[in-house]
């Protein structure tokens, strides 16, 4: 397992007290405070900066791929380019993570979610980033191995990008914004309907397994692929 700095251990599947440090009053205050100020920066940059979508565009991508998921990004798995062209017609989950933060233990449910619905479409798309708190300061090889070895995480994952911010993130500076929302902090959610045009936001604190996101979950997933 990846040797972090302040990891504590699981105990019979679940994190012990100490890995949900962040989740106290006092802290979560402070993280709340933080997130916010994070958040709407992230929101002015992606509302104010349309050359971040040309960061990483997928030019060859097919005629019937929505312009939200043409970029293509490295499996933080494999280290090979994935276009999300692959996805269309499917319904996306898509999750900022950490290591270790109060909110880690939201892997287990998101990839739970992911292996319930992923045969009637549902895909769920992990990107790790260090934008709050600190709390994914590991290599991709390091996050690789924890996801595997404290999960057993199989949806895909994408690589962190060395000192870049997510509203740096070409999707990221989509979703944020067709939703007007930018993530507040860790775990935080963003739904995207088939045709790729609909994007529904979810904070941290909603958990995988929580009512209103499997709702929307399944009623997404009950519409037709375009086409």
């Amino acid at each position: 397992m990846a040797n972090f700095p302040g990891f504590v251990e699981r105990e019979h599947g679940r994190p012990q007290p100490g890995w949900r440090a962040a989740r106290l009053p006092g802290v979560r205050a402070l993280a709340a405070a933080a997130g916010t100020l994070v958040a709407g920066l992230a929101l002015a940059l992606a509302l104010a900066a349309p050359t971040v979508r040309a960061q990483t565009p997928h030019t060859d991508a097919p005629a019937d791929c929505p312009p939200l998921l043409r970029h293509s990004f490295n499996s933080l798995q494999t280290g090979e380019s994935r276009p999300l062209c692959q996805y269309r017609g499917k319904v996306l989950l898509v999750v900022n993570t950490a290591s270790l933060c109060g909110y880690t233990y939201q892997y287990e449910g998101l990839e739970a979610l992911h292996r319930k619905y992923r045969d009637r479409g549902l895909v769920v798309l992990g990107f790790p980033a260090n934008d709050f708190g600190g709390q994914e300061p590991g290599s991709n090889k390091e996050i690789a191995e924890f996801c595997r070895t404290a999960y057993g995480i199989e949806f895909p994952l994408f690589e962190k990008a060395g000192g870049t911010r997510l509203a740096a993130n070409p999707l990221y500076a989509d979703l944020i914004r067709m939703s007007g929302q930018a993530p507040r902090w860790n775990f935080h959610k963003y739904l995207v309907d088939r045709r790729g045009q609909r994007v529904q936001s979810f904070g941290s604190a909603v958990e995988p397994d929580q009512r209103e996101l499997v709702r929307a979950v399944e009623a997404l997933l009950a519409e037709k692929p375009a086409g």
